[in-house]
């Protein structure tokens, strides 16, 4: 509530424009029909119709469909696209946006460097938390956002076969930074993924190890499963009715509760009460950036590595980490989960095995700590025993 309250109060005082707009039936009398004429009859701003068909302001009202060599329905498919750019533009704050790039360029390497040097403690990692929804979703608003660059691109390229290169930068940076550490944006910048986070660890001890009430690891294979099933439905659908079916429920909403419908805020309710439970539900079930990022943190330069020279076997990373991709790790499975590098596996592990380093080929296998505890553990027998 208080998220909602002061997301509330902030949208206030910035101001709110409109991110949502109906396209309007565009109507031309005729291909004699003068570009200047187009414009008045169907109240669109002469620059969006110029820009549209690439002609001079000069010549608008002299020139004609006829002289463009250009039917009506070609006429009318540019003009929409080129209006739907032009309202995208003015529905953006762009200091805020320009703010928010900035601040996530200043404060996305600090909670790498602790885990790096194993500084980030339980009371740290909720500070950063508690940061960055207060930084990027209460005080910057819900857009940008990672997933929004994921939706609203594949909306408007399956609806409307319009490309809006704002959109396509802002996913180029989050997608770098995925790339530099291992789902970087995910995990310390998103302002809804840090909030399920926050919520999250609300439900865990003191060391951050395990839940004081009863959390749980859904299998990566079903989470991933509905994820994908989803990013293909809202490809398909907005393809099919033009309708944008991830917006409908968009969680990110909670920082903008004003435009929430009855729907989106049931469905919200869901995702935070679920996230006590269930690790970041929204990005492991269905948020369309996190199942790109998953395909880019393959990449990522730093990434939690586990040296099995020092690994004991005792399993004590697996059971402090939050969801099933540190047995994956250990394992070195060929197919990773998502890691949204929180760092409590590195934290936890009493023989400083796990770190958060650069990316390299690593030796050994977890089979060999596993040998080696039992070489411990017979060892330890015959000293009793004598």
């Amino acid at each position: 509530m208080a998220v909602i309250g002061l997301s509330i109060l902030s949208v206030q005082l910035w101001g709110s424009k409109s991110e949502e707009f109906d396209l309007p039936k565009i109507q031309i009398a005729s291909d004699t029909q003068t570009i200047a004429n187009i414009s008045r009859v169907n109240k669109i701003p002469l620059v969006v119709i110029l820009t549209a068909l690439k002609i001079d302001s000069a010549n608008a009202e002299i020139t004609n469909l006829v002289a463009l060599n250009l039917t009506a329905g070609e006429v009318e498919t540019k003009i929409t696209k080129s209006l739907i750019t032009y309202y995208e533009h003015q529905s953006k704050n762009w200091l805020k946006i320009f703010l928010k790039f900035l601040l996530w360029g200043l404060l996305l390497p600090i909670p790498v460097v602790l885990i790096a040097r194993r500084k980030l403690t339980p009371g740290r990692r909720q500070f950063v938390y508690l940061t960055s929804i207060v930084t990027f979703g209460i005080i910057l608003g819900s857009d940008p956002s990672p997933m929004g660059t994921v939706k609203d691109a594949v909306f408007l390229m399956t609806a409307h076969q319009t490309i809006f290169w704002p959109r396509i930068i802002a996913l180029g940076f989050f997608l770098l930074t995925v790339v530099m550490s291992t789902k970087l944006i995910c995990s310390w910048g998103c302002q809804f993924g840090t909030l399920q986070d926050l919520l999250f660890r609300l439900g865990r001890n003191k060391k951050d190890r395990k839940g004081i009430v009863r959390q749980f690891k859904p299998s990566f294979w079903l989470s991933n499963s509905i994820r994908v099933v989803f990013f293909l439905a809202s490809m398909l659908v907005g393809l099919a009715w033009s309708l944008d079916i991830v917006g409908l429920i968009d969680p990110f909403r909670v920082y903008k509760p004003l435009v929430l419908g009855v729907g989106g805020a049931l469905f919200l309710a869901v995702v935070l009460v679920a996230s006590l439970f269930v690790y970041r539900p929204w990005c492991h079930f269905a948020c369309p950036f996190g199942l790109i990022s998953w395909l880019f943190e393959k990449l990522a330069i730093f990434r939690i590595r586990v040296d099995y020279g020092k690994c004991d076997a005792c399993q004590a990373c697996n059971s402090a980490c939050p969801s099933t991709v540190m047995d994956a790790i250990l394992k070195q499975n060929r197919v990773l989960p998502d890691c949204f590098g929180c760092g409590v596996c590195v934290e936890s592990c009493p023989t400083n095995a796990v770190s958060l380093t650069l990316s390299r080929r690593q030796t050994g296998h977890y089979t060999d700590a596993l040998q080696t505890l039992q070489i411990k553990r017979e060892t330890l027998k015959n000293k009793r025993a004598k």
